[in-house]
Parts: C-alpha cells; structure tokens; sequence
C-alpha cells in the first residue's frame, strides 16, 4: 500500500483566533503575549508581526523594538484549546488516521482512500481532499491551515511549510530529491541553531550540500548523523504514532544545603536547560510549554508555566524561560530545597528559515 500522508498546519494560530475574534486586528502586526511594559515573553505572533523577526519566546521588550507599532494582547490559552477541539473533529471527520502533535498541527494518513495505480497518482489524488478540508476550516472555523501532502511525515512537515500561510503544497516521489536541493538546512525538523551552525562551518547550507556533503556527518552532529543523511533525499519511515507518547520531559535537583543564592540557582537551571534540549533534539521534538518547580524548606511544594505557539527545542530559550518565570513570579522569596525544569506540549520541532540570530543574542544577553 503506498502511503499518502498529509500534514496539517494552523497558521499562526494563538493571533489568527484573535484576529478572527476582533476584526479591528486584521492585517495589524498582533502580538500574543505579555505588554512590552512589563517582564513577560512573546507567545505568539502574527505574519504582520513576523516580518520584523519577532517569535515565540522572544522578551516582549525586544519585540516591541522590532516591532514599533505592534499590537500587543494577553493569551487566552483555555480559548485556543477548545478551538483546537473543534478543529480536530473536524478533521476527524475526514475519515483520516489521525496523529495529533499540538495545539495547531496534526498528521494524517489518507492511504487507504487514495489507492492509485502508483505512488504519485496516489499523491495527486490527495489534492482535492486537502482543498475540501482547508474549505471546511475555514467555512466552519473563520481560520486558514497549510496542509502539506507526500509520502512521509518528513516531507509533508516540509510542504505545510513551503508556502505558508493558507498553503497547500504536494510533493511528487519523483520529485522529492530535486525539490529540497535549494532549500535550506533549517528546512529539515530536527536541525536548530546549533546543528546548522556547526554544518555551515563545513559549508553545509543547503539540504543539496546534505546530499553531495561525502564524509561522515556524525563528526558534526552525532548519532543524527545517518538519519540526518537520509532526511536529506527525503527518506522517512516513522509511522503515525496514534498511541501513548511521551507527554514531558523534566530535571530536578535537590540541594544538597537550601539556598538563594542566584548565581547557583542559574547555574541549575542551564544544566537542566541543555539537558532537556538534548532529549528534545534526540527525539526531534519540540515543546510548548516550559514549567518551574520549587521546593522550600517546609516543603511547601510550586509549579509555574508558560506556552508560547511555536515548539522551542534550544537550551538557550528553555533556560531564559525557566529564569523569567522565576523572576515573574518571584518565586526565589526564600532558600530553596529542590528546583526543577521541566517541557511539556511535546511535538514536531519547527524548523525557522529566517535567522534571527542578532535577536537571540539580544535576549540570550536580556535572560543574564
């Protein structure tokens, strides 16, 4: 059975619900988060906001340095989960098997509906059930996806990406190789700022470099390496996991004398940091949601949390969330017995081909 997966994409979701809501912010740079007054972080952005580089998880300061005229809203995170509800049965309806990975983003496998006499009329046949469910989201919902069609979850996270927003892209199997040639590494789920970073120093930029690149790429990234190889011609079999998933991951430390002392406190957290970011990048995941736990002497037990829309995956943003919260909250009041770090909101990590690297050192030196 050849298999037709697709790969469904709410464009810019958290804003596009709140344009839809206020039709005064349509077309307006919007951005999710806490006011630019204050010390908060941004959760979502709209596309008008995006093309001065804010993100997700950026300090909201920065993006109203980016983003003068930019319109700043609080999240209404209980709003966005039953829309993403009403969304999901929609496509549920589809008939598809369905592979949820967040809020706004979800896997489906139409192979047993579009059986063809081969892999690429198999492909193609796909399309009009694709424009059939966009139409339907936004009949129903006021709100427009990308969908993404090919062979794998590979290349249609690929497609949903290629021409967003309001997309819908296919990847022929013939076809595959030579369209991801000029597109670059960042492309591929799984790469951050890191692994590109190390890549171009060997004059990797493209995924096409990926393909010709002749010597072992596990000096440069490891046991991703080989997988990172064969995502490169586009080769993926991960099967939608429709099962039990991993739903966080977490670090926690007790100490061995309480303390506040800041300096030792962030030392904690970057270790934890880098630790969940490694796990995330192994399972080539990304998160949602960051979570501080804090212990105190008379084991009075705390969590906090926040959720930006798109998944993070770098040590970087998990350690200067973690901090924020802290600071947010002001948490650090009094010694502490045990801190802990924690992810949760687990799915496909976003794969950014804009570089906003002048912004993350902005922050990274903001976080200090």
């Amino acid at each position: 059975m050849f298999c037709v997966i697709f790969h469904l994409d709410m464009d810019a979701f958290y804003a596009s619900v709140e344009q839809r809501d206020n039709p005064e912010l349509r077309g307006k740079p919007l951005i999710v988060g806490a006011p630019p007054t204050q010390r908060g972080v941004v959760c979502a952005a709209s596309y008008e906001a995006r093309k001065f580089g804010v993100r997700s998880a950026m300090p909201s300061v920065v993006a109203k340095r980016l983003c003068p005229d930019g319109f700043f809203i609080r999240p209404r995170m209980d709003h966005y989960r039953a829309e993403s509800n009403q969304i999901m049965q929609i496509v549920a309806a589809s008939g598809a098997i369905i592979e949820q990975v967040s809020i706004d983003e979800a896997y489906l496998d139409l192979s047993p509906v579009c059986q063809r006499s081969d892999l690429d009329s198999s492909l193609l046949s796909a399309v009009p059930l694709a424009a059939q469910l966009k139409d339907k989201i936004f009949s129903e919902r006021g709100l427009t996806t990308s969908i993404g069609i090919a062979s794998n979850k590979l290349l249609a996270k690929i497609a949903s990406d290629f021409n967003k927003p309001n997309g819908l892209t296919l990847i022929p199997e013939r076809d595959k190789v030579l369209f991801l040639r000029p597109m670059p590494i960042r492309a591929i789920p799984g790469v951050g700022r890191v692994t590109e970073e190390m890549l171009k120093k060997s004059g990797v930029e493209t995924i096409g470099d990926l393909q010709d690149f002749p010597g072992d790429l596990r000096s440069m990234v490891g046991s991703f390496g080989p997988t990172l190889k064969r995502f490169s011609f586009g080769e993926d079999n991960r099967q939608l996991d429709t099962g039990d998933v991993i739903k966080s991951i977490s670090s926690e430390n007790t100490f061995l004398k309480d303390t506040e002392d800041r300096k030792i406190l962030k030392t904690c957290l970057r270790e934890q940091a880098e630790e969940i970011a490694a796990k995330l990048k192994r399972k080539q995941i990304g998160a949602q949601t960051i979570q501080v736990k804090l212990r105190y002497s008379d084991f009075t037990t705390l969590t906090r949390q926040l959720s930006v829309e798109e998944p993070i995956t770098e040590a970087a943003d998990i350690y200067r969330l973690g901090c924020y919260l802290l600071a947010r909250e002001k948490l650090v009041s009094r010694p502490l017995r045990l801190l802990g770090l924690g992810v949760s909101g687990l799915g496909e990590s976003i794969s950014r081909q804009l570089s906003f690297s002048l912004e993350l050192q902005k922050s990274n030196q903001a976080s200090r």
